[in-house]
């Protein structure tokens, strides 16, 4: 069986992830995509071949999961790699010395030191700016900017940018693109093609592949210029997920909608106690009305998602609730299934300590996991009480 373009843009979310790019293995009828465990591929005469040589350039394994992946963006194209940096870098080399990044003042610090340490020896320029401010973005345009870089909801302050509004400034400029990271919001609950991106990035380490076991990126775009690029760095620099981490990704994929519907339920419930706690000062999420970018999210998100940061008064209280969790585990990353907790300043985000991007020292983030949310909300109340 092969699925027909025409019919697969007609499923719902969860169809396509289950089904596009996924067909039974022709040779087996195995249900499950293969992993193609090859370094090269048989020619029937020299050049001629089944459309794959070497696979640092194509896997089948590899293109099933693109073709998964770009169907759940809405994009006709998608690149995958062999983590969410290295998909940002190969976006960021389109850009030659002399040119310029718009970044939001709230991104995530891999992204931060990826564009000011690493592409900024190269002679790209950055400047950080409040992307929720339209009028003085548009205002304040840096000359030479050829890339706008939004994280929308922001990692770890969860600020929400209006991808609209910004493609509409980004649009008077036709030299420049725009650039979306939404690895937060997955495309489950959000898709910034279909308001007005560019391109969209993602970490699939995060919620895509869900399990914390594999590392890897993924690009998706409309643009065959763009696609071009990307799948020439892809190639020429070799940054690719092998058959295996693809694999997982694609398992991940099959259940991301399910995964995130009870990631957005779990985070209710927790933001519900942590908005009526005695020793939390601030609760940061999107669903929040009182969140500034609530309006934002309600235009163009479909869930407000499993990240919830909080602020706790002081440093020193932030580390003990950090360091006092049971279920929560202490560590980086984010997306899983299990429930995650950590101190940005001094963890995820330390790279960017004394920049523009510096963010609070009373700042915790949460990854609210998939268990059982009466667990979850009984371990954060015992962790709050040593803050």
């Amino acid at each position: 069986m092969t699925n027909d373009a025409a019919e697969t843009e007609s499923w719902g979310f969860s169809t396509k992830a289950i089904h596009v790019g996924q067909d039974p293995e022709v040779t087996t009828g195995a249900v499950t995509v293969p992993v193609f465990q090859t370094s090269t591929f048989a020619q029937e005469a020299v050049g001629k071949h089944s459309g794959y040589e070497y696979a640092r350039t194509g896997n089948p394994t590899r293109t099933a999961l693109q073709t998964a992946l770009a169907a759940l963006e809405g994009a006709a194209f998608g690149v995958s790699f062999a983590s969410g940096l290295a998909a940002e870098d190969a976006i960021l080399r389109m850009l030659e010395p002399g040119d310029h990044v718009v970044m939001g003042n709230d991104a995530y610090g891999g992204t931060f030191r990826l564009i000011s340490k690493v592409f900024g020896k190269a002679g790209i320029t950055w400047s950080a700016h409040d992307l929720t401010d339209i009028a003085s973005f548009e205002a304040g345009w840096p000359e030479k900017t050829k890339m706008v870089w939004v994280e929308t909801p922001t990692n770890p302050l969860l600020t929400v940018v209006d991808i609209a509004a910004v493609a509409a400034v980004v649009s008077k400029h036709p030299e420049a693109h725009l650039v979306v990271d939404n690895t937060f919001a997955t495309p489950y609950q959000q898709q910034p093609l279909s308001h007005g991106a560019d391109i969209v990035v993602h970490s699939t380490t995060k919620y895509i592949g869900g399990h914390s076991d594999v590392v890897g990126g993924f690009v998706a775009t409309n643009d065959a210029d763009v696609h071009d690029h990307l799948t020439f760095i892809q190639n020429s620099v070799g940054a690719v997920p092998g058959p295996w981490d693809c694999y997982l990704t694609l398992r991940g994929v099959k259940t991301l909608g399910v995964r995130m519907d009870r990631h957005n339920d779990n985070a209710e419930r927790v933001v519900e106690l942590l908005s009526s706690h005695p020793k939390v000062t601030s609760v940061l999420w999107p669903g929040l009305a009182s969140h500034p970018g609530h309006d934002a999210a309600m235009r163009q998100m479909t869930g407000f998602g499993g990240m919830v940061s909080f602020l706790c008064g002081s440093r020193d209280s932030a580390l003990r609730v950090a360091e006092a969790t049971e279920l929560f585990t202490l560590a980086e990353s984010l997306g899983a299934v299990e429930s995650l907790i950590e101190h940005p300043g001094a963890m995820t985000h330390l790279s960017a300590a004394g920049s523009p991007l510096e963010v609070p020292e009373d700042l915790i983030r949460l990854s609210i996991g998939i268990e059982d949310a009466s667990d979850l909300l009984a371990d954060l109340t015992q962790a709050l009480e040593q803050a």
